[in-house]
């Protein structure tokens, strides 16, 4: 008797995020490897990897693309 391997992933049908939003993180990540990605007021060249989803998601939010809303940091629970 072969037994099935219980995955790791949710089993409903639901994504977390769109594949509209899932192309605009795809976007800044070649942006950053390219040395293109600047972050918003300051204009810095992003290196992080992090901060390149984070902006790629941010910009999918404000498209109207399906995001879960940010979670609020522990600092600002203080």
């Amino acid at each position: 008797m072969a037994t099935k391997k219980s995955s790791s992933k949710k089993s409903s049908g639901a994504r977390k995020y769109s594949p509209r939003a899932g192309e605009k993180v795809r976007e800044e990540m070649r942006e950053m490897k390219l040395g293109k990605l600047k972050s918003g007021r300051s204009g810095k060249k992003v290196t992080s990897r992090k901060q390149a989803i984070a902006i790629g998601l941010s910009e999918a939010r404000r498209e109207g693309a399906k995001v879960p809303r940010k979670s609020s940091s522990k600092s600002s629970a203080k």
